[in-house]
This record gives C-alpha cells, sequence and structure tokens, in this order.
C-alpha cells in the first residue's frame, strides 16, 4: 500500500542500500537519472551509473574493460572527444560510470550481473530520457525501441533485485512519431496491475534540479557538435522555460514544445512492463544489435492490427 506522502517510486526503494541507475536507451539517457541518484544519496544510499553507450568504445585503453561487454569510465579516461556523455558524466560525478557497448541481450545481460555482483546493488533503475520504453509494441509507431528494449529484456532476466523502470521527458518522443495517448494509455493498463509507480515532479528550486541542469550545461559545453536534445529540452523545463526554447543548431527547423510534464518522472514496476511488450520473448537468445532490431521488425510485420493513433483531447 502506497502512501500519497512518500512517493511510490521512494517507497520501493526503501530499502535498497546501492542502487545501480542505468541508461536504457543508449547516449545521454543516463543523464536522465542524476535528480533520482542525488536524492537516493541524500538519503544514504549508495548509486553508481552506467549506460548502454553509443560512444566509440574501441577507442577506449585495455585496462578500461572489466569483461568484453563491460568498460569502467573514469573522468580521465581517454576516448572519442567529440561525443563521450559516460565520460562527461564521470567528471562531473568524479566517479565511475560503467559504459556497455551496443549489444544483445545476452551480453548486456552479463555485464549487468558483473556490476550488481562487484558492489551488491540491491535495486535497479533504467532510466528512458523520453518515454519510448513504455511502449508495448502494437502502437503506430515504437520511437527508437532497439536500445530501450535490450535493455529492458536483459534487466528482466535478472532475479534478487528490485528493478524499476523511470521516463523523463514526456512529449519528446513525439519527434520519433510516438503517440502519448497510447504511452498514458499503457500506464494506465499498468495502473490496473499494481505495477504503476507513479508520476513525480522534480522540484526546480532543488538541490537535484540544479545538479542535473548543471551536468547538462557542462556536457553541452564538452560536446557542442553533439549536445543531448532530449536533456537540454528537460533542462530548459526545469528553468521554467516554455515553448519553442533553441538551444543548438541541431534543432533549427524543429519547433519544440518545451513545458513542465518534461520534469516529471513517470515509474512503472520493470518486470510488469516487461511482460506487457509483446515481442520481448523473441529477444532473448540476441547477441547483437543488429539481432534485436530484426527481431522488433519481424514482431511489426506480423501484428495485424496496430492501435491507431489519437490526438491528447486537451
Amino acid at each position: 500500500m502506497f502512501s500519497l506522502a512518500t512517493p511510490p517510486l521512494f517507497a520501493r526503494l526503501r530499502d535498497a542500500r546501492t542502487v545501480l541507475i542505468a541508461g536504457a536507451g543508449g547516449g545521454f539517457d543516463v543523464f536522465a537519472g542524476i535528480p533520482l541518484g542525488v536524492a537516493l544519496r541524500g538519503e544514504g544510499k549508495r548509486v553508481h551509473y552506467a549506460s548502454l553507450s553509443f560512444s566509440d568504445l574501441e577507442r577506449l585503453d585495455l585496462d578500461a574493460w572489466l569483461e568484453p561487454g563491460l568498460a569502467a569510465v573514469e573522468p580521465e579516461t581517454s576516448g572519442e572527444d567529440a561525443y563521450f556523455p559516460e565520460r562527461e558524466l564521470a567528471r562531473f560525478l568524479g566517479d565511475t560510470v560503467y559504459a556497455f557497448p551496443r549489444t544483445g541481450v545476452r551480453p548486456l545481460r552479463s555485464a549487468y550481473r558483473t556490476i550488481i555482483q562487484k558492489h551488491s546493488v540491491d535495486a535497479v533503475v533504467l532510466v528512458d530520457g523520453g518515454t519510448d520504453i513504455l511502449l508495448r509494441g502494437d502502437e503506430q509507431h515504437l520511437g527508437t525501441p532497439t536500445e530501450d528494449m535490450t535493455s529492458l529484456a536483459a534487466v528482466a532476466g535478472i532475479p534478487g533485485v528490485t528493478k524499476i523502470v523511470t521516463s523523463l521527458g514526456f512529449g519528446i518522443d513525439a519527434h520519433h512519431g510516438v503517440c502519448h495517448a497510447h504511452v498514458l494509455e499503457n500506464l494506465a493498463a499498468l495502473d490496473r496491475q499494481g505495477a504503476y509507480l507513479g508520476a513525480l515532479s522534480i522540484p526546480s528550486d532543488s538541490h537535484e534540479a540544479r545538479a542535473y541542469t548543471t551536468a547538462v550545461q557542462q556536457a553541452q559545453e564538452a560536446t557542442p557538435l553533439s549536445p543531448s536534445i532530449v536533456n537540454g529540452q528537460i533542462a530548459a523545463s526545469l528553468r521554467g522555460e516554455f515553448g519553442n526554447v533553441q538551444f543548438t543548431t541541431r534543432t533549427e527547423g524543429s519547433e519544440l514544445f518545451v513545458n513542465p510534464l518534461m520534469g516529471v518522472y513517470f515509474s512503472v514496476d520493470l518486470d510488469a512492463l516487461a511482460r506487457g511488450v509483446h515481442y520481448l520473448p523473441a529477444l532473448e537468445k540476441t547477441r547483437t544489435a543488429f539481432d534485436v532490431a530484426l527481431a522488433i521488425e519481424d514482431y511489426r510485420e506480423s501484428v495485424d492490427e496496430r492501435r491507431p493513433r489519437r490526438p491528447l483531447p486537451h
């Protein structure tokens, strides 16, 4: 039984001593977990960060690799300079950030198990910048599902830890064709199962928000040619900005809709979410990202009827 006075997300993590916050969709997704990580550390918990990486990890020194599918990125780690979100986060935190190369479910699950065992992790929180991780597979458009679903399937197969998915940046995935009425419909279905852990707004005037916006700003300055469009919009929303807030030439010609809903965590039970993704069992034996993308494409071709798009009525 949850209470209005205690957000379900934090109630579920109450007994965890060590929490792994991992970016589900790759790249800068892990930055969306900074406010949660700051809050959990404020409660005295140990927090570690990991990211499914889009960086050129082949440029890392051999001693950065704990195993073929897992690298430990430090603030001083050498590597790609133009785009390396994991190192930018490590520099902001002054701590290790783990990086996974893009693989299939089996290698990624092995890497997660290594971190869990190494740090005695009690809880894993997958964070998504955007909301496409909440899609089931029968929607008109799935956004960019390959990395999200690889992460979801990998963690779903690990017993013995608390598992949560949380998304930050409601509305951002409209750029990739996501229908957010479907997102809300899926959340309602999870709520009926007792698996919806609520919506939690990050207070703009909070230590968590300030830490997040500072980290995003530092990363933007370090990677001016490829700043995170997702986190840039979320950070703008946490500064109270609204509407077509442009902060990079990458969005020239697009009209943005920055708004307060982007600063809200939508959280669900990971195992329940995984059970509702129709094609997730087909990903179990995958070893490469290409295998995952192909399995999703095969499923999509088999769907006779997709849920029709519908606008939000307000």
